[in-house]
């Protein structure tokens, strides 16, 4: 029972006693070094309570307790040596607020702290705070001047302290190598290597510093440099320097790294030329070009790291003017050239349309000429043979042809059978015509008195008489034989006479009043126009025919009738 007594006063004298508000009971700060650590702790006694004392103490590794500091009711303040002037309390009056804070806090500070409270007549109360210190890290790059043609090695360190210690990696695009390491303190190191080339010159190497105090990582941005002797290139000829050209010079550009500082100018095979100086990198002609200043020009560039030789091969040509002089003249012979060419281009094709078409023209007209011949042959072949054939049934035959046709049938009987008659032609012996009758043959004795016998004037007047008389009959049968045929119109024949004027003209004879050697040559005509129907005509079956001959045309004038 006494025991069960004891542990009800026990509680109900935990009851009555203070309290702490803070900390609570289990309390871990974070803090970084060099910075401001508050501790906190805030007592509150009962009514009949009083603070007497507070006192800070810490706790580290060695589980060794040190006083930091203590405030008495009656002694007052009170440093221990180790913290001295790095410490305080926060309020006035630390018996009501005794939170302590370390102006600057160490590394070293990381340790657990205690908050001693003592009051009367309660007794001691306490509270701990886990105290655990950060560095924020500190980082450097140190980069490493490259030169190409060296061999593998590091081209950067970075380097950072912390705590806890911090992580470093690398952000580039070169390939190379990491190697890293790590001291007790808290350093760490990181360093890329590579093979240096002149590409990989003023590429990215970027450090990154990755810590739990900060919110991102920590980045050292990093360019490569890697040297390398220049690369001269020579620069302001452009292939067309003519004579007389002013203001002409040479610049040689170094594109080494780093960038060339010394140029020098050199002319192969002999000295530069007089009025010629050297500016830095650029050669000047402080005068007209001429033809001597052709040749072979070399700029030599040096840097630290090496030096590089370049040439060019001035060509000095003849002035613009003549340049542009010898270009007009070339494009004029190629224009003159090209209309010359374009215009015989233009003749030759007019002259072939022009041939071609005449000849079209020429084959047409023979074309036509030819069928216009044949159409004339076969017209002409058409027309002899309807008037050859005197009783021809083609009703084509206009009635006029017919008509002169079977007129000259009895006109010719009459004329043949004159001849027999009157012994105007002889019939020699032996001479037969085609059908067997004996050949007449004109006896120009009897015409023309001359020969063998002039005739006489007797006989001449007799002939005529004779051949009157004959013409007369042979008319007179003529006009009753057409008087038959219904299909020619009247005829008037006279009996070898025409009326005209009261007076008759004699047809064969002599014309009244005419004298008589014109008498004469009326015969003679007469005899001639006998003559020519006896060679081309012969009379059979009382029908007046031409000899048979394919070759002969004989064309008749129409539209005209003996009245």
């Amino acid at each position: 029972m006494s025991l069960y007594f004891a542990l009800i006063l026990t509680a109900v004298t935990a009851c009555v006693c203070g309290e702490f508000l803070q900390p609570p009971p289990s309390l871990t700060l974070l803090s970084f070094a060099e910075e401001e650590t508050r501790l906190p702790c805030e007592f509150k006694p009962q009514d009949g309570e009083k603070v007497i004392q507070v006192t800070w103490s810490v706790e580290k590794s060695s589980k060794d307790k040190e006083q930091i500091i203590t405030r008495h009711m009656t002694e007052g303040l009170q440093e221990f040596p180790s913290f001295a002037g790095r410490v305080r309390f926060t309020s006035s009056d630390p018996m009501k607020d005794s939170t302590l804070l370390i102006l600057s806090t160490r590394e070293s500070d990381q340790a657990t702290y205690t908050c001693h409270i003592s009051t009367f007549p309660s007794g001691n109360f306490e509270r701990q705070i886990s105290l655990t210190v950060w560095r924020i890290p500190i980082s450097t790059l140190e980069p490493v001047v490259l030169e190409e043609g060296q061999s593998f090695r590091v081209a950067a360190t970075c380097r950072a302290i912390g705590l806890p210690p911090p992580r470093l990696s690398w952000e580039t695009d070169v390939p190379g190598q990491i190697q890293n390491r790590s001291s007790g303190d808290g350093v760490v190191t990181s360093q890329y290597s590579l093979h240096p080339l002149r590409s990989m010159n003023g590429r990215k190497l970027d450090c990154l510093v990755w810590h739990p105090a900060l919110d991102q990582p920590r980045r050292l941005s990093n360019q490569l440099v890697v040297h390398f002797p220049p690369d001269a290139i020579v620069s302001g000829y452009d292939q067309s320097w003519a004579i007389n050209r002013n203001g002409a010079e040479l610049k040689c550009e170094g594109a080494g790294n780093p960038p060339p500082h010394n140029f020098t100018w050199t002319r192969k095979g002999g000295v530069l030329p007089k009025d010629v100086f050297v500016e830095g990198d650029r050669l000047r002609f402080t005068r007209p070009l001429n033809k001597t200043d052709e040749g072979v020009y070399e700029c030599e560039a040096r840097n630290s790291v090496g030096s590089v030789k370049t040439e060019v091969n001035i060509q000095i040509h003849a002035s613009k003017s003549s340049q542009l002089e010898a270009s007009f003249n070339n494009l004029l012979l190629i224009i003159v050239g090209g209309a010359a060419g374009v215009l015989v281009v233009v003749m030759t094709t007019i002259i072939l349309l022009i041939t071609c078409r005449h000849r079209r023209k020429t084959r047409k007209l023979k074309q036509e000429l030819t069928e216009t011949k044949e159409e004339i042959n076969n017209l002409s072949r058409q027309t002899s043979m309807r008037r050859l054939n005197s009783f021809s049934t083609d009703h084509r035959m206009r009635p006029e042809e017919s008509m002169l046709l079977r007129m000259e049938s009895p006109v010719r009987s009459s004329v043949y059978t004159l001849e027999e008659r009157s012994g105007i032609y002889d019939e020699r012996d032996g001479d037969r015509d085609s059908i067997g009758r004996p050949a007449l043959h004109l006896s120009c004795d009897s015409m023309r008195g001359s020969g063998k016998r002039k005739e006489t004037e007797v006989e001449k007047q007799d002939r005529i008489q004779r051949v009157a008389s004959f013409i007369k009959s042979s008319n007179m049968s003529l006009e009753v034989e057409l008087r038959r045929d219904p299909s020619y119109p009247p005829l008037s024949i006279s009996s070898g006479a025409t009326k005209e004027g009261g007076k008759e003209k004699d047809v064969w004879g002599q014309r009244e009043g005419m004298p008589e050697g014109e008498e004469g040559d009326s015969a003679f005509n007469s005899h001639q126009l006998l003559e020519t129907l006896s060679k081309n005509f012969q009379y059979t079956n009382g029908v007046l025919r031409p000899k048979p001959n394919p070759n002969a045309i004989l064309l008749q004038p129409r539209g005209q009738y003996i009245q």
